[in-house]
């Protein structure tokens, strides 16, 4: 890898409608790194901020999977870019699959081919689990259940799904399945119409009752841990669950021990985010799913003094010696977007086992939290476009 003539040193940052994408841009501007966003949409908040140096139109990697994975490589192909970070479902996969490509130009870290097929494939992943002592909740095939007595949550059996797994994809296609199937005990589902809907057998899992949910997020190198960082969801995007859209920084030896047995009996490489239910009975954390690339809420973390951005681009460049992977427990942020997305699933969400909170004394909850805790991760005074952008998606689609 050879830096441009001036010296310069470039990131490039596929980027969606996720504040992780935001986090990183600020991150690693703040680190004198020259940003790039590549996205489909012109729009995405990221682009719009005043630390976004650069950014390039590409296609979807849900359209053409391979167009995707050339439009990176082109763009790694300038001599300043010199790292790339997973932000998206199908960075990890292209980034595994095509990694001689890519690393001719630009670094990426991903884990090994052998333990991204685990991760993918959730019924592998719990497989592995059980077998390095890590809790997880009893799960199946939905074929190969035939009695509803319990509560249980059917979803997809893959992190992402490509026509090798999904016949009916295009080839060189890929999707995310985001449905959950919330079961009541006693209540047999429709399999036929879930399968349509999800366009493979999905995973059914039974329902661990709880308090709370985790989130452990590490980086990882060659199956040693570089750096690792927890949080407590407090609010998801739905009352029902969902990403962290309220959260707090946290730490416990105990989710700490879960999180690193996990990964270590993996070798991971790379980004993780592990997300685990305190299983309300037994106290013990139990395994939900992986995913390997940057999370959600990101920005809980970064604001926390756990910088996962500027950890992943020192590693990548071999300066992972400068990185201090300490960070303060007790800081709490929001996802305004997520916040009002939570407050619409009061309304129109079944409340299928949970109970569905009161309208107006959440709303209260929400602004009170709002005060005491006045960190947004997208909401910025000194840089107002990313948020701008926020709203008028939100004005423009209704929030769905």
């Amino acid at each position: 890898m050879v830096t441009d003539a001036s010296g310069r040193e470039a990131v490039l940052l596929p980027a969606k409608f996720n504040p992780a994408c935001y986090a990183c841009v600020r991150s690693l501007a703040e680190c004198g790194v020259h940003t790039i966003v590549a996205s489909e949409h012109e729009d995405v908040p990221a682009g719009g901020s005043r630390f976004c140096n650069e950014q390039i139109q590409i296609c979807s990697p849900d359209d053409d999977l391979v167009a995707y994975k050339d439009a990176l490589k082109g763009i790694a192909a300038r001599p300043d870019v010199r790292a790339i970070l997973p932000l998206r479902p199908a960075d990890p996969y292209v980034f595994a699959t095509y990694r001689d490509e890519f690393e001719q130009y630009a670094s990426v870290i991903a884990p090994p081919t052998g333990a991204l097929e685990v991760v993918n494939d959730r019924t592998k992943l719990f497989d592995a689990a059980r077998e390095a002592g890590v809790p997880v909740p009893e799960t199946r095939c939905l074929d190969e259940v035939d009695r509803w007595d319990d509560a249980f949550v059917i979803k997809s059996r893959y992190n992402l799904l490509t026509a090798e797994l999904t016949p009916s994809l295009a080839s060189d296609t890929s999707a995310v399945e985001k449905d959950v199937v919330y079961v009541e005990p006693g209540d047999e589902p429709d399999k036929a119409a879930i399968r349509a809907t999800m366009r493979h057998e999905p995973i059914v899992q039974e329902y661990v009752r709880h308090d709370d949910q985790y989130v452990f997020g590490a980086l990882y190198d060659q199956g040693e841990a570089v750096a690792t960082f927890q949080h407590r969801q407090i609010r998801g995007t739905s009352y029902t669950g969902g990403g962290g859209v309220y959260r707090e920084s946290i730490h416990d030896p105990k989710l700490e021990a879960v999180g690193r047995t996990l990964l270590d009996s993996l070798d991971w490489h790379g980004i993780a985010c592990i997300e685990y239910a305190k299983d309300a009975t037994t106290g013990e954390y139990k395994l939900l799913e992986i995913n390997p690339r940057f999370w959600q809420s990101l920005p809980c973390a970064v604001r926390a003094g756990a910088d996962f951005p500027a950890y992943y681009w020192l590693q990548a460049l071999d300066r992972k010696s400068s990185i201090d992977a300490r960070y303060e427990r007790g800081v709490r942020s929001h996802y305004l977007y997520g916040e009002v997305h939570y407050l619409l699933s009061l309304r129109r969400d079944d409340p299928i086992l949970v109970d569905r909170p009161p309208i107006l004394a959440t709303t209260r909850e929400i602004l009170e939290s709002c005060v005491r805790a006045p960190h947004f991760d997208v909401f910025r005074f000194g840089d107002p476009v990313p948020f701008s952008r926020e709203l008028r998606r939100v004005l423009q689609h209704r929030i769905g």
